[in-house]
């Protein structure tokens, strides 16, 4: 289960300072700590001279003057965003107002999948970028190079970016090491993550930089738990089931007893992530034929 993911919970950091966490990668951390964000957005500024700035962040002024002040004497060529969440993109917008950079990005928030309930940190509805990116596409600065790859699942949008000089991946929320991701149904998909998780397996980058927390030193095993933990949770649903506890409330309130009540929303959303997923592979059936947060569910 989750305690068996070799989580990475400590990061030092200052808000409004600049860190150089490695050659090519410098960070700095916006002041907007929550349940979903850790201790906060981490921008990554990749480059000298000319540089692209990954995850601009919230629209907070504040980060908005700290990135200012750590690129200052720098252009920015590329505004590159991750994914649509309210804590990603909204200040690329700002950021391309003082700089002029383009902002490059998948698409908008939700691919027309965003009528649900909204959690974690919301969408960001106004996003819309200068240049889309598709699986494969490359990004080129004086000294680095970029690779998109695109890892739907927590949002049909989400991208993660290959560092080539440092066989580094930017990994947005797809993968972060302090907690595992929200995948919240519509536009989250259970399917498409576990697709993602395996697509990041294939690859040979040594570090992840995640937006939220540290780096994950050693990522294939990561992302191998990551998976483990998956199952072991669609495991835990068809226990549940058995047991009579036919309904997302009852299987969260057994699941997830040791998580706080106030992230026990989240939890009910991924849960039914799981459920679609079990219902698409014919190991699961909802009652009233949908699978939907209120039906009650059996094993096939």
């Amino acid at each position: 289960m989750a305690e068996d993911i070799p989580f990475v919970r400590e990061i030092d950091f200052d808000y409004g300072g600049v860190a150089q966490v490695s050659p090519l990668i410098r960070r700095v951390v916006a002041r907007n700590p929550s349940a979903f964000t850790f201790h906060g957005t981490g921008t990554y500024i990749v480059g000298r001279g000319e540089v692209a700035v990954i995850d601009p962040g919230p629209d907070l002024p504040e980060h908005l003057a700290a990135i200012e002040a750590a690129i200052a004497g720098e252009r920015v060529s590329h505004i590159v965003v991750t994914h649509t969440h309210l804590d990603h993109s909204p200040l690329s917008r700002p950021l391309k107002a003082r700089t002029g950079a383009p902002i490059f990005g998948f698409g908008p928030h939700g691919g027309g999948r965003h009528e649900g309930p909204e959690v974690e940190e919301g969408g960001d509805m106004d996003f819309v970028p200068d240049m889309v990116l598709r699986h494969g596409a490359v990004l080129s600065g004086k000294g680095w190079t970029l690779e998109a790859v695109h890892t739907p699942g927590h949002t049909s949008n989400h991208l993660c970016f290959a560092l080539a000089e440092e066989n580094a991946l930017f990994s947005g929320d797809h993968v972060m090491g302090w907690s595992t991701t929200v995948v919240s149904p519509p536009d989250g998909n259970m399917r498409d993550y576990l697709a993602s998780l395996d697509v990041l397996m294939a690859r040979t980058e040594e570090v992840y930089w995640p937006t939220h927390g540290a780096a994950i030193p050693d990522p294939r095993r990561f992302v191998r738990a990551l998976a483990g933990h998956r199952r072991a949770r669609e495991a835990q649903i068809a226990d549940c089931i058995r047991a009579g506890l036919c309904t997302i409330p009852e299987m969260v309130e057994r699941m997830y007893q040791a998580v706080p009540r106030n992230l026990h929303g989240a939890a009910r959303h991924t849960v039914l992530a799981h459920l679609i997923h079990m219902v698409e592979t014919g190991r699961a059936a909802a009652d009233d034929g949908a699978a939907t947060a209120a039906a009650r569910y059996r094993l096939r």
